[in-house]
């Protein structure tokens, strides 16, 4: 047929030019990146928790494509509904009738947030908390937004602006108004709460760079706090949402927090189709579109399509019969604790910190004379080397993905998909042992990586 697109054929013609491509058509800085640390293979295929390079070996993924892979890679059960919804041929995004699936994904969403009564559904994370914040914004009429000093909450002009890390925020600038506070400082969030300008405070349960968790009673405190001055508590649930650290949602963990909104979004996806939800308490929704007037005062051009909302069916479903909370609790605790055992037997790991499957594993500056040495050239060429020089050796010679838990920081993250089970935390405990193994024999490719990266990290001040 003239015209006719096949797919197949243009993957085999010219998907060995991948990294030509994002050179010169994307972010050049990426395979640039990518060709110096090591990272630039090239996977073909992938099924649950794990990948296969182009040689075919196979590579185990603790990293989920930065959470979104909840399931892992190509559920057999999000695929059948992704095909049904294509084969339907669904009178999709009319933008005048109303159909069944997003009314049944957000009935079924809300099963799981029960102090909850309404959804909006965008296109992604950092969609999901713009949301939030216009919402907060409108039903308090309040302009100032509270956040955490270190939080990452997106990366669109709103969310921008509740980001706490200055190298994401340079040069976009002017942001909204907004105030930073400490993880944890109650003092300081009701000095900010007394000003009366607050519309609402964001928070991470447990921050995804660095993996720190509010302190125990910090997010019901803070709760009382902010309605005391009329003001609301988001929580941004995008990658601790879903099962990731043993509850549905993170802030479950502690007893009597009820968000007014709440954001998700990466494993609803299923891996396969962008999509975003902010719940909301009903009086919220109903003061922003207060009027028919108001009905598309905030909304998406591709919010509440049907393969988004057929996929996060899907992986609702799956996770409600395979139990996939309860195993990511059980999975994570096996693994946080198998880590844990050997903070005592290497110098150079401080602590092992999260909960269910969001594990951080955190580097410190060891007691050892010779291996001193070393850690001190590596800081101050740049924090974070070392990090970096076990995140390689992981992948290069062990062939699992992992990263390191943000810029300047000695911390590896573990996000695996929730699917892990006991013999990949055997296989990943092994290598990470092996390659701590080799970081304090003091010598060998290891290092000689780490001084490689340290003439890079010099070369670019």
């Amino acid at each position: 047929m003239t015209g006719e697109f096949d797919l197949r054929a243009l993957l085999a013609e010219r998907g060995g030019e991948r990294y030509e491509l994002h050179a010169r058509y994307l972010n050049h800085q990426l395979p640039r990146m990518l060709h110096t640390i090591g990272f630039d293979k090239v996977y073909e295929r992938a099924e649950g928790a794990h990948f296969w390079d182009a040689d075919g070996v196979d590579h185990l993924d603790m990293l989920a494509g930065f959470g979104v892979m909840g399931l892992g890679r190509h559920h057999p059960v999000v695929r059948k509904a992704l095909h049904d919804v294509l084969d339907a041929q669904l009178a999709d995004l009319t933008r005048f009738d109303c159909q069944p699936l997003p009314g049944l994904l957000a009935e079924r969403l809300l099963t799981h947030s029960p102090h909850l009564d309404r959804v909006f559904f965008g296109n992604s994370g950092t969609e999901a908390v713009e949301t939030a914040l216009k919402f907060a914004r409108y039903a308090t009429g309040r302009p100032r937004v509270l956040y955490c000093a270190h939080a990452f909450h997106g990366l669109t002009t709103g969310s921008l602006s509740v980001n706490g890390e200055n190298g994401f925020r340079d040069g976009f600038d002017p942001l909204l108004p907004d105030t930073a506070i400490g993880l944890g400082d109650l003092d300081a969030l009701e000095r900010e709460l007394r000003k009366g300008d607050v519309a609402a405070f964001v928070v991470e349960p447990i921050q995804g760079k660095g993996v720190h968790e509010a302190p125990a009673g910090f997010l019901r405190a803070a709760q009382e706090l902010l309605h005391r001055h009329g003001a609301l508590l988001i929580a941004d649930e995008v990658q601790t949402g879903l099962g990731r650290t043993g509850d549905f949602y993170a802030y479950q963990h502690e007893e009597g927090v009820e968000p007014d909104l709440v954001c998700v979004a990466k494993a609803l996806s299923g891996g396969y189709v962008p999509v975003g939800a902010t719940l909301g308490k009903d009086w919220i929704f109903k003061k922003v579109y207060s009027s028919m007037d108001r009905v598309l005062v905030h909304s998406a051009s591709f919010g509440s399509n049907a393969q988004a909302m057929a996929a996060g069916l899907a992986v609702l479903s799956v996770m409600e019969h395979e139990g996939t909370v309860a195993h990511a609790r059980r999975i994570g605790d096996l693994l946080a604790g198998r880590l844990r055992e050997l903070v005592p037997r290497y110098e150079l790991l401080h602590e092992i910190r999260g909960r269910g499957l969001m594990i951080g594993i955190e580097f410190g500056r060891p007691s050892s004379l010779g291996l001193r040495g070393r850690w001190t050239m590596l800081q101050a060429a740049r924090k974070g080397l070392f990090a970096q020089m076990v995140v390689v050796p992981l992948l290069q010679r062990h062939h699992i993905l992992t990263q390191v838990s943000g810029d300047h920081l000695e911390v590896i993250k573990l996000i695996p998909p929730l699917v892990v089970d006991e013999a990949d935390v055997d296989r990943f405990v092994t290598a990470f042992t092996a390659v701590m193994d080799e970081a304090h024999g003091g010598g060998g490719l290891m290092w000689d990586f780490g001084k490689t990266l340290v003439k890079q990290a010099v070369a670019q001040r």
